[in-house]
């Protein structure tokens, strides 16, 4: 993924987590390997953090273009989330985005041809909007997960409060008056822990 010693500035772990929720809890697949945005093996991927497909019935399916903060500040998760996702929507971006994730897309996933369709230089940006789902996930520290010992009720409540804080902060951006948004909130003992338990995982891998 990376070999770079800044480890904690990176964001691999949110989109891991962000990859794997979205999978494991939506049924998503990935419709496009995101290995081919880098240029350089520490590169930072500049695009989304998730391309999936989900299928539904009649064969129907929405695009889920997704979004990832590993942050220690639940407030700088948010405010950086809500600059991305604003940033990705822009017309100019989803232009290029197309041309970028088009000629990636898997030809052995179902309705290839109509996903391809989406991403062609002449395919509308509103076509594009009317099958995406762009879920965003905020990793960061939790004070419910600091005071509490246990997976109860009291947990699950204070968890669910700091979720509405965030949730609160994205309705005010506006974006969700444009964009379908799945909010996905992960709370940690600790950010920077769980970076270097990584980090020391990863370059375990690499040596």
């Amino acid at each position: 993924i990376y070999t770079s010693q800044n480890y904690k500035k990176r964001g691999e772990v949110g989109e891991i987590a962000l990859h794997a929720i979205c999978r494991d809890f939506f049924g998503t697949v990935p419709f496009a390997p995101r290995v081919h945005y880098l240029t350089a093996s520490n590169d930072v991927v500049k695009s989304f953090d998730m391309v999936h497909v989900k299928y539904l019935e009649q064969g129907a399916f929405e695009l889920w273009l997704g979004e990832a903060k590993f942050y220690k500040d639940p407030d700088d998760a948010i405010a950086s989330a809500i600059e991305s996702v604003s940033a990705h929507i822009d017309a100019g971006f989803l232009k290029g985005e197309k041309l970028l994730l088009g000629p990636q897309i898997s030809r052995n996933i179902p309705q290839y041809e109509q996903i391809r369709a989406l991403f062609s230089q002449n395919a509308s940006i509103d076509r594009l909007f009317e099958t995406a789902v762009f879920p965003v996930c905020i990793a960061c520290d939790s004070e419910a997960v600091a005071n509490h010992k246990s997976h109860d009720g009291r947990y699950v409540a204070a968890a669910h409060q700091e979720l509405e804080r965030l949730n609160t902060r994205l309705k005010a951006s506006g974006l969700l008056e444009k964009i379908r948004v799945m909010l996905i909130y992960v709370p940690l003992g600790s950010k920077e822990a769980l970076a270097t338990a990584f980090d020391k995982r990863l370059k375990g891998l690499q040596i």
